[in-house]
């Protein structure tokens, strides 16, 4: 526990895992099939919390493969303009895209389409993980898509080994994403083996279900691999708040209830508030709900990595708001 504290509050991280290009239609409210103006964003789970955790004050460096044509180009531009280090974002050539998000902004009837054929991220290979000095970094982060397909599946088990051998704690988001995985069995396996490898696991009630079998399972999946081998897991429920277990305590946090928008992005910016709040020495209990609250900021507004908040955003809006719901 105290190494995976110690890396935290080094407020840098090295981030495995997929930058791509958000779409959504202007204004809010409207349906995509009725769209005529768009506006494109950074998107793609760990370039989402990588442009978070900078916003908030933290260092983050992503590595991954974008297409080698102006949307790669486009995802790159997008990283450097939060502050995230790309110099381990490789172009990889040929038929391989960059992932494409089009998603609306609105609950009711809400639409999201993902484009993730011949994803460039899953060219992510040995060569791109071996290339990093993981001594500059505090901690690893990573997003469970990662592994849904070679080489970055193999490649990210092997940052895993580099992380560990220079000392660096491992976070993972878990992020199951079905579409990206050729059956929910080998998702299973694949993300219950890389759960083990953890310090510290994020993920949602559906998610644990999923790794533990039967949604009905999740709870004691989350409290077996906190006994077993995380230091921290968070257990989110939605509107129910989370769970967190760690050194045998259960910590039970409510929401910040906000007028939502969409329910994009929230997972992302809930992992960059929880980073850099540890980071900047908040209590585990405090630090999940200015989680909770830069999710709810994000969620309140149009797009993901746009929607996020920095630190005066969100120290303005603890400020105003009532406080969130009982545990």
């Amino acid at each position: 526990m105290k190494r995976l504290m110690d890396g935290i509050k080094a407020n840098s991280f090295v981030i495995i895992g997929r930058a791509g290009m958000d779409f959504f239609p202007d204004p809010p409210g409207t349906k995509t099939e009725d769209g005529v103006t768009f506006t494109a964003a950074l998107g793609g789970s760990s370039a989402n919390i990588g442009a978070g955790i900078c916003k908030l004050g933290g260092k983050a460096a992503l590595v991954t493969r974008v297409s080698d044509d102006s949307i790669g180009r486009y995802c790159v531009n997008q990283l450097e303009h939060y502050g995230v280090d790309p110099r381990h974002v490789t172009p990889v050539g040929g038929e391989y895209r960059n992932s494409l998000a089009v998603y609306e902004s609105r609950i009711d009837d809400h639409q999201t389409v993902i484009y993730r054929n011949g994803a460039a991220d899953f060219q992510m290979d040995d060569s791109d993980v071996a290339a990093v000095d993981y001594s500059q970094y505090g901690a690893l982060i990573t997003a469970g898509t990662v592994f849904a397909a070679e080489p970055s599946r193999a490649a990210t088990f092997k940052a895993f080994d580099l992380a560990k051998d220079a000392g660096l704690p491992i976070i993972f988001d878990v992020d199951y994403r079905p579409y990206s995985w050729p059956s929910p069995k080998v998702a299973e396996e694949v993300l219950s083996r890389a759960a083990t490898r953890c310090d510290m696991i994020v993920g949602n009630d559906e998610e644990f279900g999923f790794m533990a079998g039967h949604i009905d399972k999740g709870l004691d999946k989350a409290r077996a691999l906190s006994a077993d081998n995380a230091g921290i897991v968070v257990y989110k429920m939605g509107q129910d708040g989370a769970i967190t277990f760690a050194e045998g305590r259960e910590i039970r946090t409510g929401i910040y209830t906000v007028e939502a928008l969409k329910p994009t992005g929230a997972g992302d910016s809930f992992m960059a508030g929880l980073m850099t709040s540890l980071a900047a020495g908040h209590d585990l209990k405090t630090s999940i709900l200015r989680g909770s609250a830069c999710a709810a900021i994000t969620v309140s507004k149009p797009g993901c990595a746009p929607a996020m908040p920095d630190t005066a955003i969100l120290e303005q809006f603890l400020a105003d708001h009532p406080g969130p719901t009982d545990a």
